[in-house]
């Protein structure tokens, strides 16, 4: 009877999860999907706690109020621009999690009822071994994403000589030593395997540039989510298999997505090592490279005088929490009689949906926010493009230079409007190290400054 109970529970909680990724697909039942999401998460954790093995409330108690209470003075403190490298450190978390339940039922398999020390049933190792290594490199894997998304290291790629060959050979070895630790069950062939792990994380996402971060994200959410499974599959834990499947499905899915979006492939962005803060790209045709700069009053007056404008939000309005007066300024261009989109690039940001969750917070109209594929046809109509912190998701570069590192890649056709204003701080290339050939063409009207503080000139412009 107890039986069915904990099964009935824990197919209740996997049908909410995967209600909860539906209702995420879409903007309009997000909000549903996570009330989903969190009724699932706590019947299952109910149900957990309701099983006769548990041997220590006490513990249980507490790690939960250390764990809670460092996650809400998180959530509480942490500002909407770091967002993409808290996402990063809590994919870390989950994965040394993994580690360290791979590591107590391998130790002490009794408790778990997978066999004695030296003497764990063949499926339970291989189990345990697979939630222990993608755990690992999810760890160190995150650990590089997170600091190169906080700034603690460059976003450049770091790359040297034999790179390719090295990640390899501890690939090689890491299989070897899961066939070895299968077989021989030894505490050495256990934390050699681990540590190898631990070190191809490191040596895989090193080389990646920032401005493939986005893709970097979704695929440790899919390693996250893999190790969580294979260590339920150890721990017999059919809510934490279905779980752990669900993110592992999603997050590869989403990695294509991102991957689709560049034109680029999995294989690419893990061995190609594009994008940095201070790489420097191939020199394009600029011409003559004169600049036309304007003020907050002369786009107010463009905008104002406009019939269609799109908006291109980009990292830079994250950077500059620039997304409340954008809706400010938007919302009086639409007083006016004007007709405001919003063109958003599946890459633009340093995660997947990155603009969405800023617009959202703005409390900007579902119905406004349009996918690259959705309105790029559209800017052919646009009186004016205004792009707010964005670069390579612009570049004509992507379509005319195939020597270009982002040659090939899908990009928001903003040229085609009648007027361009571009928010920047200054003429540096993107996060791709390409320069931009739209600041200097003629359509083209920069406005240098910091993105909020421009955007409010212009609101105050409008006026």
């Amino acid at each position: 009877m107890e039986a069915n109970f904990t099964g009935y529970a824990y197919l209740i909680a996997s049908v909410c999860f995967i209600l909860a990724l539906r209702g995420l697909s879409s903007p309009e039942t997000a909000r549903r999907g996570n009330l989903l999401g969190i009724t699932g998460m706590v019947i299952a954790v109910v149900t957990t706690l309701m099983d006769p093995g548990v041997l220590s409330y006490s513990m249980i108690i507490l790690g939960i109020l250390i764990g809670g209470s460092i996650g809400t003075v998180v959530a509480l403190k942490i500002k909407m621009t770091a967002l993409p490298q808290l996402v990063a450190a809590f994919h870390s978390l989950v994965g040394m999690a993994a580690v360290f339940v791979a590591t107590a039922a391998f130790f002490n398999p009794s408790a778990y009822g997978i066999g004695a020390p030296g003497d764990i049933a063949t499926g339970s190792m291989i189990e345990l071994s697979l939630g222990a290594v993608i755990g690992a490199i999810t760890f160190s894997g995150s650990l590089i994403a997170f600091a190169k998304l906080q700034g603690v290291m460059s976003g450049s790629p770091i790359t040297f000589k034999g790179q390719h060959m090295l990640n390899a050979l501890i690939a090689a070895a890491i299989v070897i030593g899961v066939i070895i630790m299968v077989s021989s069950q030894t505490a050495s062939a256990y934390w050699l395997v681990v540590l190898l792990a631990f070190a191809i994380g490191f040596t895989l996402i090193i080389p990646i540039g920032g401005a493939d971060m986005p893709v970097v994200v979704s695929m440790l959410n899919s390693y996250s989510g893999w190790a969580a499974c294979g260590i339920g599959f150890t721990l017999s834990n059919p809510a934490l298999i279905v779980t752990g499947a669900l993110v592992g499905s999603s997050g590869a899915i989403l990695s294509y997505i991102m991957c689709k979006g560049m034109n680029r492939s999995i294989v690419n962005v893990l061995l190609g090592g594009f994008g940095g803060d201070a790489a420097t790209g191939p020199a394009a045709d600029m011409g003559d490279k004169t600049v036309r700069s304007g003020a907050g009053a002369d786009a107010a007056f463009i905008m104002k005088n406009a019939s269609k404008v799109i908006i291109v939000p980009g990292y830079g309005m994250a950077v500059s929490q620039a997304q409340h007066a954008l809706r400010e300024m938007a919302d009086v261009l639409k007083a006016e009689g004007v007709d405001v989109k919003y063109a958003i690039h599946p890459v633009a940001g340093r995660m997947p949906g990155h603009m969405n969750v800023l617009l959202a917070e703005a409390n900007i109209p579902y119905d406004e926010v349009f996918e690259l594929e959705e309105i790029n046809h559209e800017f052919s109509t646009a009186d004016v493009a205004f792009v707010i912190g964005a670069n390579d998701v612009t570049n004509p570069v992507a379509k005319t230079d195939p020597t270009s590192p982002i040659a090939g890649m899908p990009i928001l056709d903003v040229e085609k409007a009648g007027t361009v204003l571009f928010v920047k701080r200054s003429l540096s290339a993107g996060y791709a190290g390409v320069d931009n050939p739209l600041f200097y063409a003629d359509s083209t009207m920069m406005l240098f400054g910091d993105a909020k503080t421009m955007t409010e000139e212009i609101v105050q412009g409008l006026a």
